[in-house]
């Protein structure tokens, strides 16, 4: 096949911007045939380019284009030159902004051809992510994922004009840096020049951007690359990217309003007008209310019922003394029939297995010819009718589902008296009833409108959490979070770990964290201290962080930040199931690149280059 070349030719505009009133101009289009239709003496070419798709026809009597027209197939790079016209009456297509015009072809050009693709990018779904993934390229000229990514741009755009508008300078971390091992494993980079040496990715840019505090920027952020060696999980990246921002002076307030100003900023460059701010709690009253650190608000809390039962009627029920009485309730789903009831009584109950906890028949306790049962439900009743008329209007609680969960007498090891671990498990089956209602009852509907978006900050995170495995106390966050000021001088530092307080916050939407931040510690001596009581003595503090500890002693302001990640929150915006749908080259869930075919072997040269040698495991 003999392609032309380009030569001098320059298109005069994209193929998705032509509408009617452009009719009788002259255009140059450049892009890919989507579809190629023969109707013999007229070819139609779809051509397609990332802003939309023009349909171009070619006339036999145009004998030299006819017939590049003939030989083309899809994803033919091509270009045309034509006129502009309407389409004829009951020709138009409505469901294509470019619907009611075309382009009549006086010249045609093949700049290259294509081989017969394993898929069409002109399919709306592709079933083997596997193969998407292989030919990548292939799969990012799909209108979906063209529009995906022009959703990311402007998303970080807004985000980006939203920062620097707020004062906020933009300043790059380092990509090589040193390895302070907490949390994911760092990757290493072997040092060529330093034999024996390595460099660490960074997890985050955390220690640089204090530094930067301490260096005087006072308004600092980035939209910064990260990476993490974790395990692998089916929707988690080895390489990510994050909003990361700090700022001296701050109270929570402030990074709280600076962070609702980005995605205010970032939803609107979507179509979706936000209204902050946002709901505010803690953590306690989040695990009390939600059952988890990461409350789906789409979703009516849960509701204590232990103030409503007496000793006496708990040892009549059975139902352990000094231990919380939840009830569920998940509205839209209709009245059950009694066989529904029975079934989704016996789901409840498989859930929690041998755990200890039980459910409540409540029509059950309504229908009993004992009058104190017959009360009992009624007040269990109007408690819950409060949390569904609160959560969306006077709703009938004829059309919700009630569940309503206690503790057996009698099991008491399986918690240990512990009542944040019976507000989890009952939290989780908030959640698994959530699901399993949400399609059949169109719990969450989206309408793509801010009502669809349920957020929250989530404040006061405990400092430290017990490893069982070490027997020792970690940092829930980061060692780098300031506890409560009042936990300090009450010296739980090191006489009650596990109630101190941290000045730590989650940013959560529809049940997912969308980021996590925090007010640091300003002063060395605090400093030393967390390091201390995470089991880190002196000289292994300044062997990790000498660096970081120096910079403190020259005047570091109290400061404070967050970070958020991008892709989680234009995937959210995208409507998308999968971060790979966002990621313009994402690994796969074994963190392979199968485009790119990576990671792969190196050469024994380039292995001595870097004093490495590669050791088999027995």
């Amino acid at each position: 096949m003999n392609l032309d070349f380009l030569g001098t030719l320059q298109r005069t505009g994209m193929c998705g911007e032509l509408r009617a009133e452009n009719a009788g101009q002259d255009v140059v289009l450049m892009g890919w045939v989507n579809r190629r239709r023969d109707h013999g003496g007229l070819i139609f070419l779809d051509l397609r380019d990332r802003s939309g798709i023009t349909q171009v026809v070619v006339d036999e009597k145009v004998t030299a284009a006819h017939a590049k027209a003939d030989a083309a197939r899809p994803e033919y790079v091509v270009a045309v030159k034509g006129r502009v016209r309407r389409r004829g009456e009951g020709l138009q297509n409505p469901n294509m902004p470019t619907g009611e015009i075309e382009v009549v072809a006086s010249e045609l050009l093949l700049l290259n051809e294509a081989k017969t693709p394993p898929f069409s990018p002109a399919e709306d779904a592709i079933a083997n992510e596997e193969v998407r993934l292989k030919y990548r390229y292939l799969d990012l000229r799909r209108t979906e994922m063209q529009a995906n990514f022009a959703l990311r741009s402007r998303v970080a755009m807004a985000i980006r004009n939203y920062l620097v508008g707020e004062g906020f300078l933009e300043i790059e971390t380092p990509f090589m840096t040193r390895s302070t091992p907490e949390g994911a494993r760092d990757y290493l980079v072997p040092s060529r020049i330093h034999a024996g040496s390595f460099y660490a990715l960074p997890q985050s840019p955390q220690i640089f951007k204090q530094i930067l505090m301490v260096s005087g920027f006072d308004r600092y952020f980035q939209i910064a690359r990260c990476f993490r060696d974790e395990d692998l999980r089916a929707d988690r990246q080895p390489e990510f990217t994050q909003i990361d921002l700090e700022m001296s002076f701050p109270q929570m307030d402030t990074i709280f309003r600076v962070a609702e100003g980005f995605l205010t900023a970032a939803f609107d460059a979507a179509g979706i007008q936000l209204a902050p701010p946002f709901v505010r709690m803690t953590y306690d009253e989040a695990i009390h209310n939600y059952g988890i650190d990461k409350p789906d608000m789409r979703l009516p809390a849960m509701v204590d019922l232990s103030d409503v039962l007496t000793q006496q009627l708990r040892e009549t029920l059975k139902i352990e003394q000094g231990l919380p009485v939840l009830a569920l309730v998940i509205p839209k789903t209709g009245r059950l029939s009694g066989t529904a009831r029975k079934a989704l009584q016996s789901e409840v109950r498989h859930h929690f297995g041998d755990t200890g906890l039980d459910s409540l028949d409540l029509d059950r306790l309504a229908m009993s010819p004992n009058q104190v049962f017959q009360l009992l439900a009624g007040q269990i009743v109007s408690r819950v009718h409060l949390e569904l008329e609160r959560f969306c209007g006077d709703e009938d609680l004829t059309d919700a589902t009630v569940i309503v969960v206690t503790p057996k007498l009698g099991t008491p090891a399986l918690w240990n008296y512990d009542p944040q671990w019976i507000y989890k498990r009952v939290g989780a089956l908030r959640l698994e009833l959530g699901a399993k209602f949400a399609d059949k009852h169109k719990l969450f509907e989206q309408t793509h409108t801010a009502a669809d978006f349920k957020f929250a900050w989530v404040t006061d995170f405990p400092m430290y959490e017990w490893n069982e495995e070490t027997k020792t106390w970690d940092a829930a966050h980061h060692p780098f979070t300031s506890p409560h000021e009042d936990d300090i001088r009450a010296g739980r530092l090191t006489n009650d770990k596990g109630a101190v307080r941290a000045l730590a916050y989650d940013v959560v939407l529809n049940g997912t964290e969308l980021g996590s931040g925090s007010i640091r510690i300003h002063r060395k001596d605090v400093q030393a201290e967390i390091f201390r009581s995470l089991g880190m003595t002196d000289a292994e503090a300044h062997e990790r962080f000498g660096f970081f500890l120096d910079a403190l002693e020259y005047g570091t302001p109290p400061h404070g930040g967050i970070a958020l990640g991008l892709d989680r929150i234009v995937m959210i915006l995208a409507g998308a199931t999968s971060l790979r749908e966002v990621i313009a080259f994402p690994k796969t869930a074994k963190a392979i690149d199968l485009m790119v075919d990576a990671p792969t072997p190196v050469s024994d040269l380039q292995l001595r280059d870097l004093h490495l040698r590669i050791a088999t495991r027995s």
